[in-house]
């Protein structure tokens, strides 16, 4: 045949002839050519659905609840126990003054309502230091902006230490008093936003009255020093003290912390019923924690500096004088190593987490008091070194154990609350 069909020649090669296909039959191939990627999606899921669910069926013959380590049991018990409010009897470790050493002692808490409790507790150090209180302690007022806590009681400190004052005295002068001192006070503490700003107030009254020390090897304080010589040496003083803080606190807990920050003012006014050691005190504070590694690691900082000012004719005790020394302060040295009317404290640790429940930390202390304030510049500190560990829960420290190393020796403190 020569003639052309639909005006295309006959006789055009292969690669260039054209077929007409009817509207029917590419309708056909149409849906044919969209249907088959569609059914092999359709079988691909179903094969998909069908491993998930053969893996979970797997799986859930061997899934058992979560069963917590021995030490998590430990550390959740020693939380409750200690941190949390017990029910009932409880260990308290806590003394009552710096410097009496170990103290084991109990007490005993009581609800008074879903939050609020009363404890009352008691201690008694190896150098024969007694504690004898009890608190009410309401943590959640104003919508749980407020906390308030209500405390009374007794205490007895037999060997205190003395070495005379400014950063320049000897370890050879030691000194030691004595005192018994019945107590009372309040204090409430609000975040009004609930983080952030805190304010706090409270007053207390104190007597204190001394006594001959026990139980030391140094001499007592009055063979060395006189009324003359020392402020409030010899005296029986009742003081009304009160105190009001403003600070920013942005850290998890006081308690325990790996990253935030504290920064807060607090003015102190103690008045003497006789006139006689009135003065007022003022303490600058910053804490500061540098989280490395995802909190692995962090660096946390402190700085603490103290004021005096006399009352107009009065003077500052040498009891109540700011001090350095012990284990919240100048760790390498004793507990009221370094005593004056003005003092500065600068710390520093990098600590190391090793698990949920421990960290290790390696710290630096430096420090000095001065009469004056513009004595408190950076020549003639007194510094140490050392090494800790820390048992903690997400939000408190239940144990701190710290190594430390001065010029005049080494110190291993142990202390059941953070260093800050």
């Amino acid at each position: 045949m020569d003639e052309a069909v639909a005006g295309i020649p006959l006789d055009l090669p292969p690669a260039m002839r054209t077929f007409r296909v009817s509207p029917t039959s590419g309708a056909v191939l149409l849906v044919a050519m969209l249907a088959s990627p569609v059914f092999a999606q359709s079988s691909e899921t179903e094969s998909r659905q069908a491993t998930v669910e053969q893996a979970q069926a797997t799986k859930s013959t061997t899934l058992r609840p979560y069963v917590r380590s021995r030490v998590e049991r430990v550390v959740t018990r020693a939380e409750t126990t200690l941190l949390n409010g017990p029910t009932k009897w409880h260990p308290f470790f806590e003394n009552s003054y710096s410097g009496g050493g170990f103290s084991p002692g109990i007490g005993y808490v009581q609800r008074v309502s879903p939050y609020s409790t009363v404890d009352v507790r008691g201690s008694y150090s190896i150098k024969q230091y007694k504690l004898a209180e009890a608190e009410f302690v309401s943590p959640r007022m104003f919508h749980r902006r407020g906390e308030l806590s209500v405390i009374g009681g007794w205490k007895d400190a037999t060997q205190v230490a003395f070495y005379g004052l400014g950063t320049d005295t000897s370890s050879a002068d030691r000194t030691d008093f004595a005192f018994e001192q019945p107590f009372a006070g309040a204090r409430l503490k609000l975040r009004p936003a609930r983080k952030f700003l805190t304010l706090v107030g409270g007053a207390d009254i104190a007597r204190w009255s001394f006594k001959s020390p026990s139980g030391g090897s140094a001499p007592p304080v009055d063979t060395v020093y006189t009324p003359a010589t020392l402020a409030g040496l010899g005296t029986r003083t009742t003081f009304i003290h009160s105190q009001a803080s403003v600070g920013f606190d942005w850290r998890p807990a006081a308690g325990y912390a790996r990253r935030g920050g504290f920064y807060a003012i607090t003015g102190h006014d103690y008045t003497d019923r006789d006139s006689h050691f009135g003065f007022q005190r003022v303490d600058y504070e910053v804490r500061q924690h540098f989280p490395i590694l995802r909190e692995s690691w962090v660096i946390s900082l402190r700085g603490l500096a103290s004021t005096t000012f006399d009352k107009e004719g009065q003077q500052v005790p040498f009891y109540l004088l700011p001090s350095l020394g012990g284990g919240s302060g100048l760790r390498g040295y004793s507990s009221w190593r370094f005593r004056d009317r003005d003092s500065l404290l600068l710390q520093g640790e990098w600590r190391i987490m090793v698990n949920r429940f421990f960290d290790t930390a390696v710290f630096y202390d430096t420090g000095k008091v001065g009469a004056r304030t513009s004595d408190l510049d950076f020549s003639g500190m007194r510094h140490d070194y050392g090494f800790g560990a820390r048992f903690h829960t997400p939000l408190a420290t239940i144990l701190r154990v710290d190594i430390a190393r001065s010029s005049e020796g080494t110190s291993l403190v142990f202390a059941t609350s953070p260093i800050f």
